[in-house]
């Protein structure tokens, strides 16, 4: 069943896809396994990925089996997109716009673009999504002519591979029922927001769909965007998201009347704070992660320093406040005194020794559950001490991508949030522990698997009956 009628903004009633905030049950999600689009990528190329250093491609597919394996084991259905981008080429439509989304480059020029339109018409489906995922060398392309091709070094490519298409929540994001495919302001990742929009567009299993954003507009990652309660979004203004693209962006969300509350959230503004840790946090979810309702996870020098911007509609125009500290911001839009903040643990002396930067980048289960790179031991030892449990993944080579569990998964669907609020003065001792989930791990749906093999050495729950607490040894991180 699709969403419900809408009743307020960012009420949800039932849905099959859709999520109205970061921590109901999940239910479905997006993945890519990476593959050949990797193995592709040579020293001379590297900077075309987002990865700190060239990942060992067989670890990393290892690393991401394990992954999501423990998401069936916890009742999630996995969908990946390589399955669903070669059944959805079997349609004509589909296959156009993959095909045109490859021509529209204007690096090909007119004479090696007729080439490469003939070669791609020609694969097979199968063939055909290789081709735009894993890219397209000068020796795979029979009868390549013209300057362009005559030009082509060694180490270049007809078709660009997409490297960082692992990171499916870079290329959108489910608001609602409804889904914002990003304008990825990188032009070596334009054609990855592409086949999102063609799988969207055109699969039976995304039919009537409808598009809150797309490619091709002003600068927006769905990383950037945070659910952090229905009807209350948050979006960073990063180096992949513009002003203009929030803007734009809450103008979608509340005429399709999926949220009353937008907060525009710059994070270039506190690059000082950023230097001094010798880190660079691309996106909003790398600094800000919700674990449970008015709960987050947030590197400590940025949980006072960040500000933002109110977003909101009124006498059919858009209103936006003056700067306003984030924490107490998002706090009023949510509709609670204040938000718990679970601190990284992070430090200018432990940051540079191996404590990864993005240990706040957890994807939450459900309530008080919530997935994370184990190499991240003290913030997920403070995520215990919060009351929430850790299930932990190793990451070393998808790690190296500066992104966690969360920017791995795009999230298709989640539960409805409607548990309200935890109070968060003086919790009773199993505020967070209790949640009544079901017992783990869960039933596994019947789902499709690119190769169906379980993967050793596997996940380790970590389980605690602590009271929520302040995550800083008793200072608290409290906005």
């Amino acid at each position: 069943m699709r969403l419900g009628a809408r009743r307020d903004a960012g009420g949800i009633v039932a849905h099959t896809h859709g999520a109205d905030s970061e921590v109901g049950r999940l239910r479905t999600v997006l993945l890519h396994r990476p593959g050949a689009e990797l193995r592709r990528i040579s020293p001379h190329t590297r900077g075309r990925v987002l990865f700190d250093r060239l990942p060992w491609v067989d670890r990393a597919q290892q690393e991401h089996d394990t992954m999501s394996q423990l998401l069936r084991d916890h009742g999630v259905e996995v969908l990946y997109l390589t399955e669903l981008l070669q059944e959805v080429l079997e349609y004509a439509d589909a296959r156009a716009a993959a095909i045109a989304s490859v021509l529209a480059s204007p690096r090909l020029g007119d004479s090696l673009r007729g080439v490469v339109r003939r070669h791609l018409d020609g694969l097979e489906s199968e063939l055909l999504a290789q081709a735009l995922i894993a890219g397209l060398t000068p020796a795979e392309l029979r009868g390549g002519r013209g300057l362009v091709y005559e030009l082509l070094g060694r180490h270049d490519f007809v078709v660009d591979p997409l490297p960082n298409l692992v990171f499916t929540r870079d290329s959108s994001a489910w608001i609602g029922d409804q889904v914002a495919v990003a304008s990825l302001a990188a032009p070596a990742r334009d054609r990855e927001a592409a086949l999102l929009a063609v799988l969207y567009r055109h699969h039976p299993r995304f039919a009537g769909t409808s598009m809150l954003y797309g490619p091709y507009l002003e600068p927006l990652a769905g990383a950037d965007i945070v659910l952090l309660a229905p009807g209350v979004l948050a979006a960073g203004v990063s180096e992949q998201t513009s002003p203009a693209g929030v803007e734009r962006l809450a103008r979608q969300v509340f005429a399709a009347g999926l949220a009353h509350t937008v907060l525009a959230v710059p994070i270039s503004a506190n690059a000082v704070h950023l230097d001094a840790m010798h880190l660079d946090a691309m996106h909003l979810d790398t600094v800000c992660t919700v674990v449970d309702t008015g709960v987050v996870v947030m590197y400590p020098a940025l949980a006072y320093t960040l500000t933002a911007h109110t977003i909101t509609w009124r006498d059919a125009e858009l209103r936006v406040s003056r700067p306003q500290p984030f924490l107490p911001a998002a706090a009023q839009a949510i509709g609670v005194d204040r938000l718990t903040v679970i601190g990284t643990g992070l430090d200018p002396l432990t940051a540079p020794r191996g404590q990864w930067d993005d240990g706040g980048n957890a994807l939450s289960l459900g309530r008080g559950l919530a997935v994370c790179d184990e190499r991240n031991r003290e913030t997920n030892d403070r995520l215990a001490a919060a009351g929430v449990q850790v299930v932990t993944v190793p990451a070393s080579e998808l790690g190296s991508g500066r992104g966690g569990p969360r920017c791995l998964c795009c999230v298709i669907a989640r539960d409805p949030a409607t548990q309200p609020a935890p109070v968060l003065d003086t919790p009773p001792p199993d505020v967070l522990a209790g949640r009544g989930l079901p017992p783990m791990p869960r039933p596994v749906p019947a789902v499709s698997d690119p190769r169906g093999l379980p993967v050793g050495g596997g996940p380790q729950l970590v389980k605690t009956q602590l009271a929520v607490r302040s995550a800083d040894g008793g200072r608290g991180f409290r906005g």
